[in-house]
């Protein structure tokens, strides 16, 4: 079996997996102990800060460790939302984002706040006027992905942040950073972000960790509340093991940036110039996205159906969003850029991977030809 889904989840570097067992054997006390123990395994997540921090180009104190991506975009919105409720009652975002981000506005939503969702346009790309536009005195945050987690849209955030701060200095700018970082360039003093959110898992980190960017003068509410841990951030004994292996992922990630940039560009314009050939799929990726995401939809045949059938050839891959892929709506995403019913319930998503090879793209381009042709010519088919 090929795996083609490591924008859900890449299996984790080796030494990442050598890491967590040394310092799980070897540092199980509670940081938070007056012992030498203790404070030996509050050493280490204290390097570890120094290590996210330089690799981000912030200050140690601005990370704030969490329990994955969910936690970090939940900490960034209801928190800024809970703080400064007192500057308004209004937030934007975008149609596109992940469930953690748009479900936490709506939810918001439910409380009173009014929410604003920039729609894209037929690309995914969201115009920078659009969100300065529809910011006001009474605007708490903006909340924008940087690459789009279904179709690999990159945002323009240099420029949102700019025309944002522009309008309303006082409005913070959250970045979901969970499908950029380690594939294109992280710069949050250029973009002026106030908040940024990673997940260890999405760069071959463990499972389980997240990372959440709070720039100095800013102030969260803190969702979990009972100890002092990360700043006040976040109450709760620290995973020693998991931060640290975080640390290693966020280091080794971003220093082979370059070099898988330049590996998987190459493969993913191959495997998108073969799909563009089958007159049963539509594309919904572009050249101009993330080098590692490539989409595309069977009109007509629902997505489970085709990863099924992927499946049976060897190869692994996803409908959409892992937190999502179990629903059987539509994408909201790509009913957002303009995708019809049909489309929107037909797509697959193949991301790709450092390990992946030319040859094994080509194995996934033959499996892709013969599923839609088996399809095609099953009885009746299943649309």
């Amino acid at each position: 079996m090929l795996y083609w889904d490591y924008a859900a989840a890449a299996p984790p570097y080796e030494e990442v997996v050598q890491t967590m067992e040394q310092v799980m054997r070897q540092h199980f006390a509670n940081p938070s102990s007056l012992h030498r123990a203790g404070a030996e395994a509050d050493k280490l997540i204290k390097r570890a800060r120094e290590v996210c921090a330089a690799a981000l180009g912030v200050q140690p104190q601005e990370i704030v460790f969490t329990s994955g991506a969910t936690e970090s975009n939940n900490m960034a919105i209801k928190g800024a939302a809970l703080q400064y409720q007192g500057r308004g009652r209004h937030m934007i975002t975008t149609e596109l984002e992940h469930p953690s981000v748009y479900e936490s506005c709506l939810q918001l939503q439910q409380l009173g706040w009014e929410i604003t969702f920039i729609a894209p346009d037929s690309s995914g790309v969201v115009e920078p006027s659009q969100v300065a536009a529809a910011v006001r005195p009474d605007t708490v945050l903006v909340s924008v992905m940087h690459v789009n987690n279904e179709i690999g849209t990159v945002q323009p955030l240099q420029e949102i942040g700019r025309q944002v701060k522009a309008v309303n200095r006082r409005t913070l700018f959250h970045v979901d950073g969970v499908q950029g970082y380690g594939k294109l360039e992280t710069r949050l003093k250029e973009w002026q972000a106030d908040l940024y959110s990673l997940s260890a898992h999405k760069i071959r980190g463990p499972r389980g960790t997240g990372i959440l960017y709070v720039r100095e003068g800013v102030t969260l509410f803190p969702l979990l509340t009972g100890g002092s841990q990360e700043m006040g951030n976040r109450a709760g004994t620290e995973n020693v093991p998991n931060i640290v292996a975080t640390a290693k992922a966020v280091r080794m990630s971003g220093e082979r940036r370059q070099e898988f940039t330049r590996r998987i560009t190459p493969l993913k314009k191959q495997l998108e110039d073969y799909i563009s050939g089958i007159p049963e799929l539509v594309l919904n990726s572009s050249g101009d996205g993330a080098p590692h995401i490539v989409h595309f939809s069977y009109p007509g045949m629902k997505g489970e159906v085709m990863a099924r059938k992927l499946e049976e050839l060897g190869m692994a891959v996803a409908t959409r969003s892992a937190c999502s892929s179990r629903l059987a709506e539509p994408s909201r995403v790509l009913l957002s850029i303009g995708r019809d019913r049909a489309a929107a319930l037909g797509g697959i998503r193949i991301s790709l991977g450092d390990s992946h090879t030319k040859q094994e793209v080509q194995q996934l381009e033959q499996a892709l030809l013969a599923a839609v042709q088996s399809l095609k010519i099953a009885e009746g088919g299943v649309k």
